[in-house]
């Protein structure tokens, strides 16, 4: 049984919606704590505890987790914090996790096996063409969508992108809320 649980599988453990976990966090009922990313993170003992007190019942297995894993890649942070959090916090209960440059997202693609990624083009380490090219040419992530943002979209640059196999390309900054509408048209999810 797992010892931490995300927002998500806080949810399913109690029966409530994502948002009633973190607004029971941000008022301070449960104990929880942040990742580096910014993904809340809560101990199962704080968690169960919070229960008992409220007479919520404890089931005997934690959900399954069968979200829409997103990986958030930008090299600035506030940028990677805002996209989390809005994703984080969506109805659709994605599992996002972050990588501030190219190599770690490298990394992540093989960990994570995101479904979606939302990329920044210009890193300083590797660019987001590589990145682009390189996921969408290996047989194992070849089906992941690729949704790009720049402050650096040109029309040239936005059909180089969608050469490498870009999804949808969009400048920034974009409204979280076009944002989380791409997000849940490219992996086909129906409100």
């Amino acid at each position: 049984m797992e010892d931490v649980f995300t927002v998500f599988t806080a949810s399913k453990h109690c029966k409530v919606a994502s948002k009633t976990i973190i607004n029971w966090i941000d008022a301070g009922y449960i104990k929880a704590y942040r990742t580096p990313g910014g993904h809340r993170r809560i101990n199962r003992k704080d968690l169960e505890a919070f229960m008992q007190k409220q007479g919520i019942p404890i089931p005997e297995t934690v959900a399954e987790d069968n979200r829409k894993k997103i990986l958030v890649v930008d090299d600035d942070p506030i940028i990677v914090e805002s996209i989390v959090q809005c994703l984080e916090e969506d109805e659709h209960d994605y599992e996002v996790i972050s990588a501030a440059d190219g190599f770690e997202a490298g990394l992540q693609v093989n960990h994570f096996k995101p479904d979606l990624l939302i990329l920044d083009i210009m890193m300083p380490d590797i660019k987001g063409f590589d990145v682009c090219k390189k996921i969408k040419s290996t047989p194992e992530t070849k089906d992941t969508k690729i949704v790009i943002l720049s402050a650096y979209l040109d029309e040239e640059k936005f059909a180089r992108m969608k050469e490498y196999g870009a999804d949808a390309c969009f400048s920034k900054p974009l409204p979280l809320s076009q944002l989380k509408a791409e997000v849940s048209r490219q992996l086909s999810i129906r409100d």
